[in-house]
């Protein structure tokens, strides 16, 4: 517990770190003379080399354990953006921030392999990603409006200092409290063996990621497009507000601990179906307030994050699971490519929100009713080695 504990700290400040940059890269990108299609690849591109770092994470975290990567994915971002903001051109912001799409790729599937390592019991592993989807929101909520707050009285270059400092100091302190190795949950050499040489094909259809992929694209065509809506500088603070209503909302179902008595399945199915919905209103329903819209939005995405890790926890068998959650992370990283990129491509055509509720609702029709039951392919499981 008191790894948990530690771990949910650093990733509260990480994800703070992360989120704040939100409102401030497309008003960033724009002073520095990028028009909307350049920034719809600013943000894709980003999403694009985190999948050298995911395929190269969904081997090494099950070999070498979560905690070297956490502290290199934390402590590499960090020097990135020290170094962003001393930006000048758009192309230098493209080249880093695909440098920091590659080292970031390690942090999130390192951080959920070692958090479902921490226990063998479902259901105490269900809390786990209840607690990460927690921590995730509780500073999503604060970080957007406190990113713009901090770029109206420091400016960019002052507020990617600021949070490239706290990104080191993540890490130093993750160096610092992250133990080594768990001994409870550590296998001998023979078994570790026995378990490497065994074929690591997933249990369950690939399919299934077709969830993360519809959900980050559709995410990616909301941090694309909120920012787009007004101009100025009171924009940017507009902007971190309606984000922050986002995870106002999603804290709210996150705080329902009683929804973790129901399936994953059954809740990951609500969980898209609302999100499709929230996308239609964004799309067509501009009667609606979009702070109603974005904070039911929120209220899925409550819903449906903890509601997948656990799914892919339960069908993976306890196994594998630095791979499993890298091929999540690479799902995702696919999708928030796409996203913002067919955003800048097609919004003078038809709605990307549009678009969003198309392939949420696409990937609802093509997903199994019962994805227990698919045939299973391969698998011996096996503990991480969480050194």
């Amino acid at each position: 517990m008191k790894t948990a504990l530690w771990l949910y700290m650093f990733l509260f400040l990480a994800f703070f770190d992360l989120h704040a940059q939100y409102p401030v890269l497309t008003p960033f990108a724009i002073s520095l003379g990028a028009a909307p299609t350049f920034i719809g690849w600013m943000m894709g591109i980003y999403a694009l080399t985190h999948l050298p770092g995911n395929l190269l994470a969904a081997n090494l975290i099950d070999r070498h354990g979560s905690r070297r990567y956490i502290i290199f994915s934390l402590t590499a971002a960090g020097v990135i953006l020290l170094l962003q903001a001393h930006v000048q051109l758009p192309w230098q912001l493209l080249v880093l921030r695909s440098i920091s799409g590659f080292v970031l790729a390690f942090l999130s599937p390192a951080c959920l392999a070692l958090l479902a390592s921490l226990s063998r019991d479902p259901v105490t592993q269900g809390k786990y990603m209840s607690g990460h989807g927690v921590i995730h929101t509780l500073a999503s909520v604060l970080s957007p409006a406190a990113g713009a707050f901090i770029v109206a009285k420091a400016g960019f270059s002052g507020t990617f200092q600021s949070l490239g400092w706290l990104l080191i100091f993540t890490g130093l302190m993750a160096f610092l409290s992250l133990p080594k190795r768990m001994p409870a949950l550590a296998q001998n050499e023979e078994q570790r063996s026995l378990t490497q040489q065994t074929p690591s094909r997933l249990p369950f259809s690939l399919r299934l990621y077709l969830i993360p992929f519809a959900i980050a694209c559709s995410q990616g065509i909301l941090f694309f497009e909120i920012p787009l809506r007004e101009s100025g500088q009171a924009s940017i603070m507009s902007t971190g507000l309606l984000f922050s209503v986002i995870s106002l909302g999603a804290l709210v179902t996150l705080s329902m601990l009683f929804l973790n008595r129901y399936g994953p399945h059954s809740r990951v199915v609500i969980g898209v179906f609302g999100l499709a919905i929230c996308f239609y209103a964004l799309a067509a329903a501009e009667q609606i307030p979009i702070t109603i819209i974005l904070f039911t939005l929120g209220l899925a995405k409550g819903l449906l994050f903890p509601a997948l890790s656990s799914l892919f926890i339960e069908l993976s068998g306890g196994g594998r699971l630095g791979k499993v959650f890298s091929l999540q992370s690479i799902a995702m990283s696919l999708g928030s490519f796409v996203g913002p990129i067919a955003a800048g491509q097609l919004r003078i055509v038809v709605s990307p929100y549009f678009i969003a509720f198309l392939m949420l609702m696409t990937v609802l029709l093509l997903l199994p009713k019962r994805p227990h039951e698919e045939p299973v392919t391969s698998i011996t499981p096996e503990t991480p080695i969480t050194s």
